[in-house]
């Protein structure tokens, strides 16, 4: 591919690519906002002056995915010395300065807590061509970000990040060495985001933080606790529904699990991390909760909300893991019902206590385990859905469905439940941000079928 002409490198234009989480999905957001009041454009990566790289580090050989993308990106700019290309997220916080020597456009490394100072350092470098910065320093406190001065309205389902970090340091998880401790928000930033999202046209707001339900357990925190904050959010005016993600079952308290029956706008639907459904497995992860634990806590869950949907997320193939322990899990899956479960093999990630332990699972077990837990969780989340048909529920439209059908006008949004609903609405008009109420007529494997009620 042919370097970019001179007007077009000389161009303030960005293009971002984003891996992982819904935190990093909100850092990019914000980082294309304050890029975008600051002048810059968004472009093509072909034509892009600035190309950033949002990466994660919980999947499998992430560093590889990044080096990857950063050549694709080499490829697709010819090259030229001119395009910044800057590396953020989890993997720049683990690999840090090894990128400047590993690709030669990268001039900028932006770690967990450097986000922040990122729009400032892009604009430096762009202005000095031979510098090179890396932010890579863990703050103490949770460091807030400039408001970026975008117009327009907000999206339906917004997301407002409530800390950042972790403090549990579970034996096979990166996330402490990469986000850093764990550091709560001030609630009234919090909350002033909030207004500003919903004054803007958000409908639907998600809390989100690595081990969300500790806000404000931590010393730097204001006083103020999970839960309180749930309810200072619920009463904001003009929301209609909450959401957060993701708790820790450990740090999940009765008055978390109460705030489901208090609360009006929190929807029912809890992504509860499990792991592993047995307790020696649970024990050598470092996780602080047994599987009568995480059973009671589902329970308790349904009692004061019968109908919430509870999904979680699964490790197979842990060190030391027997054919006894895995059928454990099953058995925890089929008693909690879970609507859906996202699910992986085991692999190591450096610095972590597993990384150490011997008794690795082979590659062949892991596999064959996670492929009869996911078929497992296809029969629980198909009965589910079934179970759904028949209901009549309000939906917020997100947008245009993808599955367009001749001669209707067919959008798709999001139930109580968190599950995209796909339904015909009146042609010639903009439907997003509405809450129409909606019949569901039929499942499908992943999402349901709905006509306005």
């Amino acid at each position: 591919m042919s370097v970019p002409s001179t007007p077009d490198a000389a161009a303030k234009g960005f293009h971002i690519v984003t891996f992982g989480c819904q935190m990093n999905v909100h850092d990019s957001r914000w980082l294309e906002q304050a890029l975008t009041s600051r002048g810059f454009v968004p472009a093509p990566v072909e034509t892009a002056r600035v190309v950033v790289v949002n990466t994660c580090s919980v999947r499998e050989k992430p560093e590889r995915k990044v080096l990857s993308t950063l050549g694709r990106i080499r490829q697709a700019t010819g090259g030229n010395p001119d395009v910044l290309v800057a590396v953020a997220g989890c993997v720049a916080q683990q690999l840090g300065e090894t990128f400047f020597d590993l690709e030669g456009q990268v001039r900028l490394v932006i770690g967990s807590d450097g986000m922040a100072g990122a729009p400032q350092a892009i604009e430096a470098l762009l202005e000095q061509p031979t510098k090179r910065l890396a932010l890579l320093d863990f703050s103490s406190r949770y460091l807030e970000r400039e408001i970026p001065a975008t117009s327009g309205q907000a999206d339906p389902v917004a997301l407002v990040n409530i800390m950042q970090g972790c403090d549990n340091f579970c034996a096979y998880c990166i996330v402490p060495f990469t986000r850093g401790r764990q550091k709560s928000r001030p609630t009234s930033a919090v909350l002033d985001e909030c207004r500003r999202l919903l004054d803007a046209g958000a409908r639907e707001i998600t809390l989100l933080g690595q081990n969300v339900n500790a806000f404000g357990k931590d010393a730097q925190a204001d006083g103020v606790s999970f839960a309180e904050l749930l309810r200072k959010v619920g009463a904001l005016p003009g929301l209609a529904r909450l959401r957060y993600v993701t708790p820790h079952p450990r740090d999940m308290g009765p008055e978390d699990v109460a705030a489901f029956a208090e609360i009006p706008a929190l929807c029912p639907r809890l992504h509860l991390p499990l792991q592993s459904g047995a307790d020696a497995v649970l024990a050598r992860m470092g996780r602080g909760y047994d599987r009568a634990a995480y059973l009671g806590l589902v329970e308790s869950l349904r009692t004061v909300r019968p109908d919430i949907a509870v999904s979680a997320d699964i490790i197979v193939g842990f060190p030391g893991e027997t054919e006894g322990d895995f059928q454990d899990t099953l058995d925890v899956m089929r008693k909690c019902a879970f609507a859906t479960s996202f699910s992986f093999c085991y692999s190591d990630r450096p610095g972590t206590r597993a990384s150490g332990f011997a008794d690795k699972i082979p590659l062949e077990t892991s596999r064959r385990r996670l492929m009869e837990l996911q078929s497992l969780q296809e029969e629980l989340g198909g009965a589910w859905l079934e179970g759904r048909v028949g209901e009549t529920v309000d939906l917020l439209i997100e947008g245009r469905s993808p599955r367009q059908t001749p001669g209707l006008d067919s959008w798709q949004g999001r139930d109580p439940y968190g599950v995209p609903v796909h339904v015909s609405l009146a042609p010639d008009a903009d439907h997003t941000g509405e809450m129409p109420v909606v019949r569901i007529v039929r499942a499908g494997r992943h999402s349901l079928i709905a006509e306005p009620a």
